[in-house]
Formats: C-alpha cells, sequence, structure tokens
C-alpha cells in the first residue's frame, strides 16, 4: 500500500540578509517573514508527510501562536514529524519539492538544497527531486514580495 502528500507554503519576503531553504542558508538581499525561519520548503514537507498520514497541518501540530517555536530551526520540526508514531509503519520512497521564488535565485544553492534534504529525510539523491522557477513576474512572488513551495512525498508500508 502506498500514499501520497502534498505539501504547501508561501513567506513574505522583506529586505534581509538571507533566507533558509530546505535547511540550507541562502545568502541574499532578503529575509523570510515568518514565526519559524520560514523555511517553506522543510514546511511544505512536512505538511505533505502529515497529509499522507492523516495528521492535519503543520499549524495544528506546532501553531504559530506559541512562542516557544518564535525563531525556530525548521529541521525541528522535520525531526518532531518524522517520530511521530502515525509515520512509524511507513517509509518515505521519494519526495519532490517545487520552490516558486522570482528572488534570490536558487541555481547556486540547489546541490546543497537537495544534499541537506537527502541527510534530513533519510534518502538517497536519486529519491529527492528539487526544482526551483520563478513565477514570471505574476502574482506575489513574481513581484520578489513571497516565496512558495509545493512539495509531494510518496510513502509505503514497511514490511
Amino acid at each position: 500500500m502506498n500514499r501520497i502528500g502534498l505539501g504547501y507554503d508561501i513567506h513574505r519576503l522583506e529586505p534581509g540578509s538571507g533566507i533558509v531553504l530546505a535547511g540550507v542558508q541562502v545568502p541574499c538581499e532578503y529575509r523570510l517573514v515568518a514565526h519559524s525561519d520560514g523555511d517553506v520548503v522543510l514546511h511544505a514537507l512536512c505538511d505533505a508527510l502529515l497529509g499522507a498520514t492523516g495528521q492535519g497541518d503543520l499549524g495544528e501540530h506546532f501553531p504559530d501562536t506559541d512562542a516557544r517555536h518564535r525563531g525556530r530551526d525548521s529541521t525541528w520540526f522535520v525531526e518532531q514529524v518524522l517520530a511521530m508514531p502515525a509515520l512509524k509503519p511507513w517509509r518515505i520512497e521519494n519526495l519532490d519539492v517545487n520552490i516558486i521564488a522570482q528572488a534570490p535565485r536558487l541555481m547556486d544553492a540547489k546541490p546543497a538544497m537537495r544534499e541537506r534534504l537527502c541527510d534530513l529525510f533519510h534518502l538517497t539523491v536519486g529519491r529527492v527531486g528539487l526544482k526551483a522557477r520563478t513565477n514570471e513576474g505574476m502574482d506575489a512572488v513574481g513581484a520578489k514580495l513571497a516565496i512558495q513551495c509545493h512539495a509531494v512525498v510518496l510513502l509505503a508500508e514497511r514490511k
């Protein structure tokens, strides 16, 4: 038996000194406006895992109204989600991530992000898809006001 989970996240951009995506510090002239570190990639992946196992979403488990999560490194959320009992009967077959960002440009950061995702989710590189694209100047992402991420995970039942 398999299960598929779909995750999504978006955060506003504002002037700053760098952002975190997929657990990797990306130097740039922006920062993400968020309660935690604003890592849209890890947030979307957590939501995909939670959705695949019928566990709701990241905000239900770790609300942005909880002061304990202010500024939190999103790798902590990944660790918490992966440790949930609902995930124990499942193994991650693969994950696929699509980052939509007009800025910053992510080509140089993609190899490090993919490697970090492999480490965090205990997957080989062939099981991790990572793409980055612009929004062709349209909407808040295209106007360099936000970054968004879509993520999909495939889970297989452990034997």
